[in-house]
C-alpha cells in the first residue's frame, strides 16, 4: 500500500472543495474503504466540507478537473479546490489513518474544518 500526500497550497477559506475517489472494480482496498468509511462519509464534517465524487481508473479525467497526473493506485483520493488538485492520498491506509490524513489535507488548504462543516449543515 502506498500513502502519499501531495503538495498543499493555502487556499481561501471559502474554496469549493471536493474529494475525488478514483477506484476500480475488484480493488480490495476500495471495497474496504466503502465498508469502513463510505457509508458514513457524507455525514461527517469532512464530507460536508469536501463532498465525495467517485471516478473509475479506466475512465478519462473529466474536463472540469485539473489533476496533476493520472492515478496509478486504487483507491486514490484527490482533494480539489475549484476543480484544481491541492492534495493527494494514494492507497487506503485504514480507517484511523484515513481520517487523520484527510483532515490534515483539508486544514492545510486554509479551511477550518469545524467552522465550515457547521456552516454547511445549517
Amino acid at each position: 500500500m502506498v500513502v502519499a500526500l501531495g503538495s498543499l497550497l493555502p487556499l481561501p477559506a471559502l474554496a469549493d472543495l471536493q474529494l475525488i475517489m478514483i477506484e476500480q472494480t475488484g480493488c480490495f482496498y476500495c471495497a474496504r474503504w466503502h465498508e469502513e468509511v463510505g457509508d458514513a462519509y457524507d455525514r461527517t464534517p469532512e464530507g460536508a466540507v469536501a463532498p465525495l465524487r467517485m471516478l473509475q481508473l479506466s475512465e478519462p479525467i473529466p474536463d472540469d478537473l485539473d489533476i496533476q497526473g493520472r492515478a496509478v493506485f486504487t483507491p486514490t483520493f484527490i482533494l480539489v479546490s475549484d476543480g484544481r488538485e491541492v492534495g493527494r492520498l494514494e492507497g487506503y491506509p485504514g480507517e484511523d489513518f484515513f481520517w487523520g490524513l484527510l483532515q490534515r489535507m483539508i486544514e492545510q488548504t486554509g479551511v477550518d474544518l469545524e467552522t465550515e462543516a457547521a456552516g454547511a449543515t445549517n
